[in-house]
């Protein structure tokens, strides 16, 4: 006869007993009219700007420093978020740029070593407001149906109708109408890596530290510049190659950075361009550049090389792209890598110009990291191009 362990007794898989759960006390309200109510997590406060979603299963902490969500309330699709806390080395900048975060659940107790802390702890620090027990994936269905909209979180939305938040929606300002690139950008050149390697300068338009990692460990010097630099300020440092970083915002209002590009191309300085680096790039060259109904964000986009059939599965935040039609081909400009998904462009070439440029992003942080060797490669340009080393004029 089998003989059922006494209560207490052996591992406890599941808990009959469940949590308390407050009442709903907060808001996500979006301009169309849609509203779902949850619970705040966080900081006590509002947050006001474009609710997009990530496909990105792990990575919250990058996410949520990613200075290319500066300005966007984001969705996690995945429903379980903070389970392994908060590190202080995983952090892709200075800050967390979101304004605020939307979650299935959120993790009260992590399970990590490292852990330092909860994701609530870590955006109420950062005054960032989250909310949780939100139906994410209607969410997310509703952005894909009507595109990333504006949006707000209401930590204290109780006592306030549905009317009142959406007002309050529509009020709500998108990143391309801020100067978000002027927000996150360094103030201060810096400098970073092997006085001995090539010498690389990174316009700063939102970079991630992953990227800045990925040139130091190839044995780089890196000099990190403020966007809004110059072309002179750039070729002052006798550069071997330039890169333009992702960052956020509508690249149809940088017409700053275009003049720049361009004299980069023209010095035969060989170039690099990175998710916004690469809509510079194309604007500079006299393409264009379009909104994407609910933009492309996570971890597993697969994009194809063109000249070799390859596939690659990418980590991508932008709500921009390239328009194919507008690539000026017959003045040796190629696109060389698309979106599989939806066809759109996701590098450029050019038969003769030491140049490069992916819609993605090769650091990942988070994502796979299927294209760190685009580094590399980017790298070999430089040392084998004859047109390498800017100096100054």
């Amino acid at each position: 006869m089998t003989t059922l362990p006494e209560s207490g007794a052996g591992p406890r898989l599941l808990s009959s007993r469940r949590r308390y759960s407050p009442p709903a006390d907060a808001a996500v309200a979006l301009a169309d009219g849609r509203v779902f109510r949850g619970r705040s997590f966080g900081a006590k406060a509002d947050a006001a700007g474009e609710v997009v979603f990530t496909t990105t299963m792990v990575g919250y902490q990058e996410v949520s420093s990613d200075p290319s969500f500066r300005g966007q309330i984001v969705c996690m699709t995945y429903p379980l978020i903070g389970n392994y806390g908060i590190h202080p080395d995983q952090s892709e900048s200075r800050q967390p740029w979101i304004a605020g975060l939307i979650v299935r659940e959120h993790c009260l107790e992590p399970s990590h070593d490292g852990s330092t802390g909860t994701i609530a702890e870590f955006l109420a620090a950062n005054g960032i407001p989250g909310i949780s027990e939100i139906d994410t994936r209607a969410l997310t269905l509703h952005i894909r149906s009507v595109g990333d909209t504006r949006g707000v979180i209401v930590h204290d939305a109780a006592e306030t109708d549905d009317a009142q938040l959406v007002a309050r929606a529509r009020a709500a300002p998108l990143p391309g109408e801020l100067d978000v690139v002027g927000e996150v950008t360094v103030v201060e050149e810096e400098t970073i890596g092997d006085a001995a390697g090539p010498h690389i300068v990174v316009l700063d338009c939102g970079v991630k530290r992953n990227i800045i990692r990925s040139l130091e460990k190839r044995g780089a010097l890196i000099t990190v510049l403020p966007f809004g630099s110059t072309l002179d300020d750039i070729r002052a440092h006798a550069p071997d190659g330039v890169i333009v970083s992702p960052g956020p915002g509508d690249p149809a209002n940088l017409d700053a950075g275009l003049d720049v590009v361009s004299g980069v191309l023209e010095a035969r300085i060989p170039y690099f361009g990175i998710c916004l680096g690469h809509q510079l790039l194309a604007r500079s060259i006299g393409a264009e550049t379009r909104k994407l109904k609910f933009g492309h964000r996570g971890g597993n986009h697969p994009v194809r090389d063109v000249r070799t059939g390859e596939v690659t599965i990418t980590s991508q935040n932008h709500g921009f792209e390239v328009d194919v039609d507008t690539v000026p081909r017959d003045h040796g400009w190629e696109v060389r890598l698309v979106n599989l998904n939806d066809g759109s462009v996701e590098g450029l070439g050019h038969r003769d110009l030491p140049v490069m440029t992916v819609q993605f992003h090769p650091e990942s942080s988070p994502g796979p990291q299927d294209n760190d060797h685009l580094f590399d490669d980017f790298l070999s340009l430089v040392k084998s191009s004859r047109f390498g080393g800017g100096s100054p004029s």
